[in-house]
């Protein structure tokens, strides 16, 4: 089990610990000002992200999110869980949460059944808990007070409309990092029900890459290179992405008529969007599945629970070869690339 409080992760992005130190102060700042602001004085809550993969790249701007608001919002935070999606874990860290006393929980379920207890637990007590991320299945008793993410099934629907409109027949492989997993099988879900919908004739196949991103490019090479012939590569994660891209490229499988997609936005997944070896990729914008999830807890704590809490959609947006540039050209904690706090500017007509 992995706990960092106010920390990014190893893997990750260093330099914003020292941001973060800086980003405390900015908060300590604007609670000696607090009875200027909205707010009353308030104790510095302690807000507890458990999560399934600590180290994984993707989680680097939902940290800084996190960092953000609660700096902005004068509240500490502890990063914990598991690196390798091990449900034991995260419920040893919830239950570890709740012995603390923390003021508020966020998780990401991503099992069906392994979180209702410890939630239960933390209900029972007075604190707080949010889904982010990953959401739990209609039906499975979970009592988490709000969901803050995309919606996981509808972005694989859409994604498997994308694919059979660019794919006639043959066989189109969808790699996932951990089968089963409620942050990523919906996804799966939906592109093989939007798949089916379109009557083609095409072979969808399920294959698990792994957790790490290692792991990831090495099923996803020995995968192509033994079965030569299809004609989609696709992922419903961002390490099996990113190795969609790069098996893609090794091979020069694009000019041979081979369709590539996935999601999420590490830097080289956008890279090779803007080189031609992969259609698009999916943003579900993980900055705000962290920021959002702070605000929530915050009013929430703030109301004595009279506010929210919401379910929040954080959206679902194709990019591109034509959509990619300003991805590629600016470096900001939003995507996660920069350790830097900044106001973009911009100019011209906003796309929807």
């Amino acid at each position: 089990m992995v706990q960092e409080e106010n920390r990014l992760p190893r893997r990750g992005l260093m330099g914003g610990v020292a941001l973060g130190s800086a980003l405390a102060m900015l908060g300590g700042i604007q609670r000696a000002h607090a009875a200027e602001g909205p707010f009353p004085d308030h104790k510095r809550w302690k807000l507890v992200f458990v999560n399934h993969v600590t180290t994984n790249p993707f989680f680097v701007p939902t940290q800084y999110g996190i960092q953000d608001a609660c700096a902005l919002l004068g509240c500490d935070y502890q990063w914990t869980g598991s690196q390798t999606s091990d449900a034991g874990e995260m419920v040893n860290a919830m239950n570890a949460a709740v012995a603390a006393k923390a003021d508020a929980i966020a998780v990401p379920i991503v099992d069906p059944k392994a979180f209702n207890a410890p939630t239960e637990r933390a209900l029972a007590a007075g604190i707080p808990v949010f889904a982010y991320n990953a959401d739990a299945p209609a039906g499975s008793g979970n009592k988490r007070l709000a969901y803050i993410g995309q919606d996981l099934y509808q972005s694989g629907f859409r994604m498997g409309e994308r694919i059979a409109g660019m794919v006639d027949s043959g066989l189109v492989a969808i790699f996932i990092a951990t089968p089963g997993q409620l942050n990523i099988q919906p996804r799966f879900d939906g592109a093989k029900a939007a798949i089916a919908q379109s009557g083609k004739k095409i072979d969808v196949q399920m294959i698990a890459s792994g957790p790490t991103v290692n792991e990831e490019l090495n099923a996803i090479k020995a995968f192509y290179l033994g079965h030569q012939d299809l004609k989609g590569m696709f992922a419903v994660d961002a390490g099996s992405t990113q190795g969609v891209g790069e098996t893609m490229r090794q091979f020069g499988l694009a000019k041979k008529g081979v369709h590539a997609g996935g999601y999420d936005l590490l830097p080289r997944t956008l890279q090779m969007i803007k080189e031609g070896h992969l259609d698009f990729t999916i943003d579900q914008q993980p900055y705000v599945q962290g920021f959002y999830t702070v605000m929530q807890m915050f009013t929430f704590l703030a109301s004595g629970g009279l506010v929210g809490p919401a379910e929040t959609n954080t959206g679902l947006k194709f990019v591109t070869k034509e959509s990619v540039q300003p991805y590629l050209d600016t470096k900001t904690r939003y995507e996660g690339n920069s350790t830097q706090g900044q106001i973009v500017q911009r100019s011209g007509p906003i796309v929807g």
